[in-house]
């Protein structure tokens, strides 16, 4: 017996005479334009709401206390990113002082960049407070300081250091990335299983309900553009 051919699926009604091109206009309509000021002021209110946290790069509980430091009653930054970059500064500041030698510099780094590097291959091992010093704050400190040295030791020398060190931070950017970031402390906590947001996230969740309600004021107070 031959197989019968499957029906043709019946079109909607809505498709179907003169509502085939209601449909479709309907579809093209584009919502109201926001009115130039209200954007601005909708895109000060978000940049204020999480400024909190913009450069915190974890969360905010008590499990990544080491991670975080505290600026005033809510804001926190990442401790890491911060020994960076106070070390570098203060990296090139010793070395324009003392004008070290360009090879006690590059030694000096490359003693620093050890455990930063362990750091990143076994984060739980060296991740304290204090150990940020040991593989944040050093390393960059060393990297400053031979930046510092090279660039009165000579164009030569200063194109040589950089490509160096453009090597090293290539191989500990390709080291995180292929780590991640540490989730350790959330893989074993007891929050990360309710219906809530857990106390790392809380007060970032907070901040943009109550942006979001800001913003639905403003955008029902224009009406209709």
């Amino acid at each position: 017996m031959a197989a019968h051919a499957a029906p043709a699926p019946q079109q909607p009604r809505a498709l179907m005479g003169v509502g085939a091109p209601l449909l479709a206009a309907h579809t093209l309509v584009r919502p109201p334009a926001v009115a130039r000021a209200v954007a601005r002021r909708i895109d000060r209110l978000a940049r204020r709401a999480h400024a909190f946290h913009r450069f915190a790069h974890h969360p905010l509980c008590d499990r990544y206390a080491s991670e975080l430091i505290s600026l005033g009653r809510r804001t926190r930054v990442c401790r890491g990113c911060t020994l960076l970059l106070l070390g570098s500064v203060c990296g090139v500041g010793v070395a324009s002082v003392l004008q070290p030698s360009l090879a006690v510099c590059a030694a000096c780094l490359l003693a620093a960049a050890l455990p930063m590097l362990v750091s990143l291959r076994w984060p739980r091992r060296l991740r304290s407070a204090a150990a940020k010093l040991g593989t944040r704050a050093l390393p960059a400190a060393a990297l400053g300081a031979c930046l510092g040295a090279a660039a009165s030791a000579g164009l030569v020398a200063l194109l040589r250091l950089v490509a160096a060190a453009a090597l090293l931070v290539g191989v500990a950017v390709i080291a995180y990335r292929r780590r991640g970031p540490d989730r350790g402390a959330c893989a074993h906590c007891e929050e990360r299983t309710q219906a809530t947001p857990c106390s790392g996230f809380r007060e970032i969740v907070r901040a943009e309900r109550a942006f979001q309600r800001r913003a639905g004021q403003l955008l029902r107070a224009q009406g209709p553009g």
